[in-house]
């Protein structure tokens, strides 16, 4: 029953939002991101606590490391998100009827939001960017591999806050325990929408779970399909930046499907990757054309589980096709409908790949690295949507506002 008390906060701190201008959010979303880069030294000593106790072999390590590199980007998305129109009060829809009533939709914010998260301390500083900005409080729930970063960075935002009197609890941290993730998916009248972000385990969990409204993001399990007109350099270079620029994120790249016809192009294609020590778990037609090309410590034979699997590390399965019609096949046997991606030559083909694929993003001869509400012009994201109600793919200001009718009369009385 305590953080029913905090529930009830935010939620009455969350009407106070509508009484701030945008000009006054913008000013201090930039105060943040100031505050950010002036307390660096800070966040990064409260993350070192968080890796210590983390085995560096572990995929989550990456994400949930900081540095000065990844804070000054954190920052910057934030004063990014400042410049960005505000999502509120658009009217999308208006209309007279013939009896004289005056009909308009028009955005508003959901109210609270609430975000269980993993080892990302990244998504602590964008989901009160894109909430601040959208209008909407904000309850955060992130993993106990990540308390100390997002306690650190929920304390930072709280003395901005306090500096423009802006009630702190429209942004509450709650505990990094099982249970109170188990009170967030149960505070009906008190949590408007709730977003996971996350690995499947926890998607699944909380789509199990909740008795709140649940966007689901997250869980990428991400293809490349090399067709028979793929341009081989082209497709050298994608392959390598999907698999390998992040590799514990969700768009990075997990399953290769390589057209039969171009297995004598196998080597080159995939030879970047031995550098960062990818290992291949290849079906017979591909580690036959690998065997004595690719490193032998790197190179294994595909299992059942191969395919399916987000590997969140420098591992890759790969699989020969015989038609792009397979490979769309197999996308829709194995794919999480996050991102995926043709690399081909041939316009018809790749229409065709971009029809057929159910996927929130499908990209012709270009990386899914790029599935990313910043790389989108999106500003920052608050997760990247894998369902078909509601929003798909990156997910940002503008996803996450709602709207209401707003009906003007003259006395009409219905008949």
């Amino acid at each position: 029953m305590e953080l029913k008390e905090t529930f009830k906060r935010v939620k009455a701190a969350s009407k106070q939002l509508a009484l701030i201008s945008d000009e006054q959010r913008n000013e201090i979303l930039n105060a943040v991101a100031d505050a950010i880069i002036y307390k660096k030294v800070a966040l990064l000593e409260a993350n070192a606590k968080d890796l210590a106790r983390m085995d560096k072999s572990n995929p989550l390590y990456d994400r949930l490391q900081l540095t000065e590199k990844r804070l000054d980007d954190i920052a910057a998305d934030m004063r990014n998100v400042a410049t960005l129109p505000s999502p509120l009060g658009h009217i999308t829809k208006e209309k007279t009827l013939p009896n004289g009533l005056r009909l308009r939709r028009i955005s508003v914010p959901f109210g609270v939001i609430g975000m269980v998260y993993e080892a990302r301390p990244n998504v602590t500083f964008d989901v009160f960017s894109l909430c601040f900005k959208s209008g909407n409080a904000c309850v955060l729930k992130g993993g106990k591999d990540a308390d100390d970063s997002n306690r650190a960075g929920v304390a930072l935002i709280h003395e901005v806050l306090r500096r423009y009197n802006i009630p702190e609890d429209i942004v509450a941290l709650l505990p990094a325990t099982h249970e109170a993730t188990g009170e967030m998916l149960n505070a009906v009248g008190y949590i408007d929408l709730c977003i996971p972000r996350g690995g499947k385990r926890l998607i699944e969990f909380v789509r199990d779970t909740a008795r709140v409204p649940v966007i689901e993001t997250g869980a990428g399990v991400v293809h490349t399909y090399f067709d028979k007109d793929g341009d081989l350099q082209i497709g050298r270079a994608i392959v390598n930046n999907a698999k390998t620029r992040r590799v514990s994120v969700c768009n990075a790249l997990d399953t290769l499907l390589v057209h039969q016809a171009r297995q004598a192009d196998l080597p080159v294609l995939v030879a970047p990757l031995a550098d960062s020590d990818v290992r291949i778990y290849a079906d017979p037609e591909a580690f036959k054309a690998l065997d004595g090309h690719y490193p032998a410590s790197l190179l294994f034979h595909a299992v059942q589980k191969t395919f399916g699997t987000e590997f969140m590390d420098y591992a890759m399965g790969l699989k020969t096709v015989a038609s792009a019609d397979e490979a769309i096949a197999h996308i829709a046997e194995y794919g999480s409908g996050h991102s995926e991606c043709i690399i081909t030559e041939d316009t018809n083909a790749a229409h065709r790949f971009q029809q057929m694929v159910d996927a929130a993003c499908v990209y012709v001869n270009a990386p899914t690295s790029f599935t990313d509400g910043a790389q989108f012009g999106l500003g920052a994201e608050i997760g990247i949507s894998t369902q078909k109600l509601g929003p798909r793919g990156p997910m940002a200001l503008e996803e996450i506002t709602t709207y209401k009718w707003l009906i003007d009369g003259r006395g009409q009385v219905r008949p």
